[in-house]
């Protein structure tokens, strides 16, 4: 990992200690159980498959996750997500102590159902509507509006006046978007003409602009508090590995990214600005999983360069089948398959998006948000 940007690579060992100690009590304890009373009264989850939780089973599409080995680790078995057991969200609000937000796809996702938040995540999307479209139907980040939208009728049929106007306010909204743009999108040139009408710089403002503008929407729908995440390393998930010089990420993959991150960051501190009754955070998604795979043994992983299930070099080049034997060790792998993390390099990121310094989550975590 020595192409890894060194100042990317410091944190506190007070955090790698504290993350070390909620992982071995995770391990001990694989269901889900709230930590602490509700801070907020909903989660409202927008994103891609880092934080669907089942969506994509509802989509007429071949990106589901809705097949064993998928949530092996879950005593229910495969849910739609895309790990071995439960992804970024769900440790996020059991943190909050918030219920699991249900899928907005699945036809029993209304009624007081919907109180506590709605996760209208679909694996593929994008902030571009053309993303993804290779794999079928899926809810782009402005379906994802307008489905949060369908939701919010259906909450002033409960709520009302003022009383609305406060749950919005103190719910947090979650973003995860922008991979996809990249991994299903601009590096598929063969399906997708997008690297040939921009250069990495000019399309990374393009994703900026189409966010800003869905953020403001739902701003201008009620909701006051958003923890937007960056995009993770790319180049170093299995799937691009398995594409780079052996032993190596693919650098180029990495560096194209500096434009979206550093500017949804710079996004964060103009919403901020122009918006003195809300507040947004910036989850910083590619140092926090940088450092995991800088420092892999200070989390208890000792494999970050492949997938745990999947197929070809680095077990990345096609991704978990229906019924592959995934590897024993599960807890040792930062990626799950050819794309995701393992719950276990999911919870670490979750717990240094709630808990961890400005460095982590700017200008504040999401445990201070809740705070608000």
């Amino acid at each position: 990992m020595g192409q890894w940007n060194n100042h990317h690579k410091v944190v506190s060992g007070l955090i790698i200690i504290g993350v070390v100690l909620m992982m071995m009590m995770m391990m001990m304890c694989m269901e889900v159980k709230s930590q602490s009373p509700q801070r907020i009264p909903a989660l409202f989850v927008f994103g891609d498959s880092l934080v669907d939780v089942g969506n994509n089973n509802f989509l007429n599409t071949l990106a589901k996750s809705n097949y064993y080995p998928y949530g092996i680790d879950l005593r229910g078995g495969p849910t739609g997500r895309f790990s071995n057991g439960f992804n970024i969200i769900d440790f996020i609000g059991t943190m909050l102590g918030v219920p699991p937000a249900p899928a907005y796809a699945d036809p029993t996702t209304r009624g007081t159902r919907i109180l506590n938040g709605v996760n209208y995540a679909s694996a593929a999307c994008g902030i571009l509507d053309e993303t993804g479209r290779h794999y079928g139907e899926r809810f782009s980040l402005n379906q994802q509006v307008l489905n949060f939208e369908n939701t919010l009728n259906q909450v002033r049929t409960m709520i009302n006046g003022t009383q609305l106007s406060q749950y919005l306010a103190k719910s947090i909204a979650i973003l995860a978007f922008g991979s996809d743009d990249y991994i299903n999108n601009y590096l598929l040139p063969t399906l997708y003409n997008s690297s040939y009408l921009y250069n990495p710089q000019q399309f990374g403002n393009l994703l900026l602009n189409s966010y800003a503008r869905q953020i403001l929407a739902l701003y201008s729908l009620g909701l006051r508090k958003f923890f937007i995440a960056g995009v993770k390393p790319l180049g170093c998930i299995p799937n691009q590995r398995a594409r780079a010089l052996p032993g190596r990420c693919a650098d180029e993959v990495n560096q194209m990214l500096g434009t979206f991150n550093e500017g949804l960051r710079a996004m964060v501190e103009q919403f901020n600005k122009n918006h003195p009754d809300a507040m947004s955070a910036y989850g910083n998604t590619y140092a926090v999983f940088g450092d995991i795979l800088n420092n892999p043994a200070a989390y208890s992983f000792s494999v970050i360069d492949r997938g745990c299930c999947g197929i070809g070099r680095n077990q990345g080049q096609i991704t978990c089948l229906p019924l592959q034997v995934p590897c024993l060790n599960r807890g040792q792998y930062v990626f799950w398959d050819a794309f995701h993390p393992t719950q276990s390099a999911a919870y670490v990121f979750s717990w240094r998006a709630v808990n961890g310094p400005p460095s982590d989550s700017y200008p504040i975590n999401i445990q201070q948000m809740a705070l608000l």
